[in-house]
């Protein structure tokens, strides 16, 4: 698919714009590598493998291989995407992640698709709900999640183009289009979408189009609503945060545990600064099942009622 056939009207997995981008990527820069586990299909690089056969290695089910093969190819020059589902991209490859890719700092990047609960129907077992959390402990590693297509192929861009060790989430199902194609990001920075002075609402991946729909409620409202984009979680955007500090009523809202991803790494800036206030939506210390995606958000609140109604109590 080419980025022109995509527009604002559609939904699309980001695991796409992973395909899509890392074959432009090829194309330009024959450094360029994909370490696959046996499930490009799913995984959207499939068209890399047959284009670029020279430039692509298949491991196998074999996770932890995949993270060694990444790190011996980056000691070589080459800047390999090793491309897994999150699950196993953050927990079975861990410590090799950790001692093989962070503790030497390489340029390996870790492109995961089935990131949060978008697996759905798959059940818990295959829902990564603490991925995020995991490697964002890891020094040197950079933690990231573009909120739809256009936004995910440029973070990646920067990915490919940044020294050391990424991680990369995607979403298995498809989530709305919220960027233009020209729009530009920047790895560290976050992206403001509305600005406003009483709550301010962080979201980040495919929880961004809840809350801007729940920025327009709260503004219908009359409630003035700051909302950021916080595409990256590590490093996180401390000067965007502290902005936010400042209005005094913070709601992040994550398709991941709101233990250690996003809302904590929020919270952490709160707590040390010791001023203002913070409610963590997310997934609630809890299992997934295998059920419709949007059910499984419901459950743990990942709504815009849950937005405008955690905004309001707030305030």
């Amino acid at each position: 698919m080419s980025v022109l056939d995509v527009t604002k009207t559609e939904k699309i997995a980001t695991r796409q714009a992973f395909g899509d981008e890392v074959v432009e990527l090829g194309r330009e820069n024959k450094d360029i590598l994909v370490v696959d586990v046996d499930i490009g299909s799913s995984c959207k690089t499939t068209q890399f493998m047959n284009e670029f056969p020279k430039q692509h290695v298949n491991v196998g089910i074999a996770e932890q291989n995949a993270a060694g093969l990444a790190a011996g190819l980056a000691t070589t020059g080459k800047i390999p995407f090793v491309s897994t589902y999150a699950v196993f991209g953050s927990l079975r490859m861990a410590e090799q992640i950790r001692q093989e890719v962070c503790y030497p700092n390489l340029n390996v990047k870790i492109a995961c698709s089935h990131g949060g609960l978008t697996p759905a129907n798959d059940g818990g077992s295959h829902q990564a709900i603490e991925d995020m959390g995991v490697l964002r402990t890891f020094p040197n590693m950079k933690v990231i999640m573009g909120a739809d297509y256009h936004s995910t192929r440029k973070l990646i861009r920067q990915a490919a183009e940044t020294y050391g060790p990424v991680y990369l989430r995607f979403t298995r199902d498809p989530v709305p289009v919220i960027y233009d194609e020209n729009e530009e990001f920047e790895i560290g920075k976050a992206k403001q979408l509305k600005e406003g002075n009483e709550v301010a609402l962080i979201a980040n991946g495919d929880t961004v189009h809840l809350a801007i729909k729940a920025s327009e409620i709260l503004e219908e409202k009359g409630i003035s609503v700051k909302l950021l984009d916080m595409h990256t979680i590590k490093p996180i955007d401390k000067e965007a945060v502290l902005e936010c500090i400042d209005i005094g009523n913070i709601v992040t809202v994550e398709d991941h545990n709101i233990i250690n991803g996003l809302g904590s790494a929020v919270s952490e800036i709160v707590a040390e600064e010791g001023k203002g206030k913070i409610r963590r939506i997310g997934v609630q210390d809890q299992f997934g099942e295998s059920a419709p995606y949007e059910t499984l958000l419901e459950i743990n609140g990942i709504s815009v009622e849950n937005i405008v109604r955690t905004a309001e109590e707030l305030l």
